[in-house]
C-alpha cells in the first residue's frame, strides 16, 4: 500500500519520447514570430532600396551602441543556457544565480534600447525609416520584455526546487524562446547597424 501511495506521488517527466509537446509548441511559435521579424526586415531592405533619400535619414547608426547591446543579449543567453546545466548537475543555488544575471542582463538591454529610442532626433511618425526602425525594434523589445517575464517564472520555480536531472523540459521550453529572441536580434543587428554601413 504505501509502495502505491509513493507512485502515486511521483511527478512526471515530461511526455513520451525524446521530445516533450511543449517543445513543439515552442518551435511552431518560434516558427511563427520569425516570419513576422522576416517580413519586417524585408520591408526595412525593401523600402531603403527605392527610396531616393538618404538611408537612414540621420546618417549611419551608432554602432557602438548597437555592438553593446548584442554582446549584453549574447552573455543573456549563455547563462540561461548554463542554468539548465547547472540543475541537470543539482548545483541549485549556482543555477538560480545564473537565471538571475540572465535577467539582469535583458534588463540592461531594455535599459539601453530605451536610452537609444529617446536619443533620435526622430520617432515612429517622421519618416519611413523611422516608422520602420521603431517598428522593428519595438517588436523586439515587446519579445524581450515576454522573454524576461518567462525566465523569472524559471528563475523561481528553480528556486523553489521544482527542477532536478530528470524533470527539467521548461527549462530548455523556455530557453529556447529566449535563444530565439537572441538569434532574432542577430539579424536586426546586421541589417540597421551594419548594411547601412556596407552600401
Amino acid at each position: 500500500m504505501s509502495d502505491r501511495l509513493h507512485s502515486d506521488l511521483i511527478l512526471p517527466v515530461g511526455s513520451a519520447g525524446k521530445l516533450s509537446s511543449g517543445w513543439w509548441g515552442m518551435m511552431a511559435t518560434v516558427a511563427t514570430e520569425a516570419s513576422l521579424f522576416g517580413y519586417l526586415i524585408f520591408s526595412y531592405l525593401y523600402l531603403g532600396s527605392q527610396t531616393e533619400l538618404h538611408w537612414p535619414p540621420e546618417g549611419l547608426p551608432k554602432i557602438g551602441i548597437g555592438a553593446l547591446n548584442t554582446c549584453v543579449l549574447l552573455s543573456s543567453s549563455v547563462f540561461v543556457w548554463l542554468c539548465e546545466r547547472l540543475v541537470r548537475r543539482r548545483r541549485i543555488r549556482w543555477a538560480v544565480a545564473s537565471m538571475a544575471f540572465a535577467i539582469a542582463l535583458g534588463i540592461v538591454f531594455v535599459g539601453i534600447q530605451m536610452k537609444e529610442w529617446h536619443d533620435h532626433p526622430y520617432d515612429i511618425a517622421t519618416h519611413q525609416y523611422g516608422s520602420l526602425y521603431f517598428t522593428i525594434t519595438g517588436f523586439h523589445v515587446v519579445h524581450v520584455l515576454v522573454g524576461l517575464v518567462v525566465l523569472s517564472a524559471l528563475l523561481t520555480w528553480t528556486a523553489l526546487g521544482y527542477f532536478d536531472e530528470k524533470r527539467c523540459a521548461a527549462l530548455r521550453i523556455g530557453g529556447l524562446y529566449w535563444h530565439f529572441v537572441d538569434v532574432v536580434w542577430l539579424f536586426i543587428f546586421m541589417t540597421l547597424y551594419v548594411t547601412p554601413l556596407l552600401f
